[in-house]
């Protein structure tokens, strides 16, 4: 017997198989190749072209192309490198950032795998009996059917890049979040610097206190003397006591003030602060009440200043705009602007049609041992088309949606922009006075101190009452706290002027690296 018509069928079903299988690798092969998102181009800065001002040519030069160092290097002050370490392992803000980009991370996992079909196995068993009266031959027959499956369900070819930019919309968020967590450590890396040199300056202002109650509290002894040997009158006695008192008010005040300024670094931290780890501050039991004054260095002298904790920035009077965008805050909101166009994409695709794929092969049976038997072999393949005809609109208003919140975060882009433009500006403006206020704030302590001596030799002569003195102590210590807190804003401005210039720019000086999930 011939066996050609038996070959017949079987090389038509194997050309129309082998042209299944080349259609479905042509239309894998054009998925994703196609995007409907729009092409994305970097806005101008909304800016001037270059930061207008100068600090001066003093500090450490800044590089355009490479940005500030990192802040281990930045600060210069040992103890307070340590507490920013321990800051940064322990601060719980830093800890949120963190995670939110292990969650960012999951979830562009999760879009990353609606790229790629599903595949899944199963088996299945069924014993069935059916009743007598439901058979032709008046018996109850039971039936065995056992198969075992390997296939894949609702698959999506993405031809017009759905999928795609859906998945390129959750890597945006995800290189979002790592800008965040750069922006929460370069803030606690500023508060936690800030905060310690707002506790030495304090523990300062606390010490000239201190100093200057123990130097009245002698006038006053030697006031009351005088009085009883007659030599000053009850008034003079009198404004004597309103001195001590005016600094006992301020030993108390600055006491409690650097033990909340102790609380809020132990916050930042994220820890208790070792003892070794904060500035010098002054002994607080020495003035406690009932305890007798002790002589210390008169309160004329000068305050002395904190040693520099931090380099100072020269910035180039010609520095571009540019150097902006590397600020995490400007990057984290270009991330956004980029998510918002794939999220455009992916509301276009919706327009038009949608193909779906579920395939399964695998074998059957009608009892267990046969199961994986010659020709008990089974397949399926099932495509499916979708074609958008009437949503009532639900396509447009989604396309819409996503096209205002683009249009959003433009704004919100350029907005970022401008608040690092006006931050770096008002950081480089107050630079600029900053060593003249220093300078004139010395001046005059200098001068108060003069009209202080002058006064208490007028007082001893007994050419004057003693109220001049009173008023040339009250100027001196004013222009001193004054000093301080001059001193302490000069500090604060070279961290300042770090944060908003980006801090450390390469990933490697914040601690950290960026890595893209499935790299």
């Amino acid at each position: 017997m011939s066996r050609t018509p038996m070959n017949v069928p079987r090389r038509t079903v194997a050309r129309a198989t082998a042209a299944g299988v080349l259609a479905l690798l042509t239309l894998l092969t054009l998925a994703g190749c196609t995007s409907l998102a729009p092409d994305y181009a970097r806005p101008a800065l909304p800016v001037p072209a270059t930061l207008n001002g100068t600090n001066g040519p003093e500090g450490t030069a800044l590089a355009p192309e490479a940005g500030p160092m990192g802040w281990q290097e930045f600060l210069q002050e040992p103890r307070l490198r340590e507490l920013v370490a321990l800051a940064l392992q322990n601060n719980r803000d830093l800890r949120v950032a963190v995670l939110a980009i292990e969650k960012a991370r999951a979830q562009y996992g999760v879009e990353q795998s609606n790229r790629f079909p599903a595949v899944g196995a199963n088996g299945a068993g069924n014993r069935t009996r059916t009743a007598d009266d439901l058979t032709t031959s008046g018996r109850s027959p039971t039936s065995s059917q056992y198969s075992a499956q390997l296939g894949f369900s609702s698959y999506e070819i993405d031809l017009f890049g759905r999928v795609k930019n859906l998945n390129e919309a959750a890597l945006q968020e995800f290189l979002r979040t790592t800008e965040n967590r750069r922006s929460v450590q370069l803030s606690l890396v500023a508060e936690v610097a800030n905060a310690w040199l707002t506790l030495d300056a304090d523990g300062r202002r606390l010490q000239l206190a201190q100093d200057t109650l123990r130097s009245r509290q002698k006038s006053y002894e030697l006031t009351q003397r005088s009085y009883e040997l007659g030599a000053a009158s009850g008034l003079t006695l009198a404004q004597t006591q309103t001195t001590v008192d005016t600094a006992r008010a301020d030993v108390a005040a600055f006491t409690s003030q650097v033990a909340r300024d102790r609380n809020a670094l132990a916050l930042l931290a994220g820890a208790p602060v070792p003892a070794a780890l904060l500035p010098d501050l002054p002994d607080v039991s020495t003035l406690a009440p009932g305890t007798a004054a002790t002589p210390a260095a008169p309160a004329l002298a000068t305050p002395a200043l904190a040693a520099p904790a931090a380099t100072l920035l020269a910035v180039p009077a010609d520095l571009p705009s540019s150097v902006l965008l590397n600020r995490p805050d400007v990057r984290a909101a270009e991330f956004t602007l980029r998510g918002a166009y794939a999220s455009i994409g992916a509301a276009r695709a919706a327009f038009f049609p949608s193909i779906t794929l579920t395939a399964s092969a695998g074998t059957a049976s009608n009892a267990l041992s046969g199961l994986f038997e010659g020709g008990n072999g089974t397949w399926s393949f099932a495509p499916q088309i979708r074609l958008p005809i009437f949503d009532a609109g639900r396509n447009r208003a989604n396309l819409q949606l996503a096209e205002t919140a683009r249009d959003t975060a433009l704004a919100q882009y350029d907005k970022a922009v401008q608040t690092a433009f006006r931050e770096v500006a008002d950081a480089l403006a107050e630079r600029a006075t900053l060593a003249k206020r220093l300078q004139a704030q010395q001046s005059l302590q200098a001068a108060t101190l003069k009209a202080l001596q002058l006064s208490e030799a007028r007082y001893r002569l007994g050419a004057d009452s003693y109220l001049p003195v009173l008023d040339a102590q009250r100027s001196l210590y004013s222009a001193q706290q004054t000093l301080l807190g001059l001193a302490l804003a000069e500090q604060a401005n070279r961290i300042t002027l770090y944060k908003v210039l980006g801090g450390g720019w390469n990933d490697a000086a914040t601690g950290e690296s960026t890595t893209t999930p499935g790299t």
